[in-house]
């Protein structure tokens, strides 16, 4: 017992098939562009941490002797 689909069907088919398709694209540019700026933060925040630690003063502590 198999469905028989008229041409009318098979394009509503097709044309929501298309509209799924370009939604995904959507998405996956807004995805894209996303990466790109976390990758931007995240390369910023090394950059920011290394100017940091490059201005962080080591202070000698003082060593308990028990002798």
């Amino acid at each position: 017992m198999s469905k028989r689909y008229t041409k009318s069907d098979l394009e509503e088919i097709v044309y929501k098939q298309l509209e799924n398709l370009n939604a995904m694209h959507d998405l996956l540019s807004i995805m894209k562009i996303q990466n790109d700026l976390i990758q931007n933060i995240n390369q910023t925040l090394r950059e920011e941490i290394g100017q940091f630690k490059k201005q962080q003063v080591m202070y000698p502590t003082r060593r308990n002797s028990k002798s």
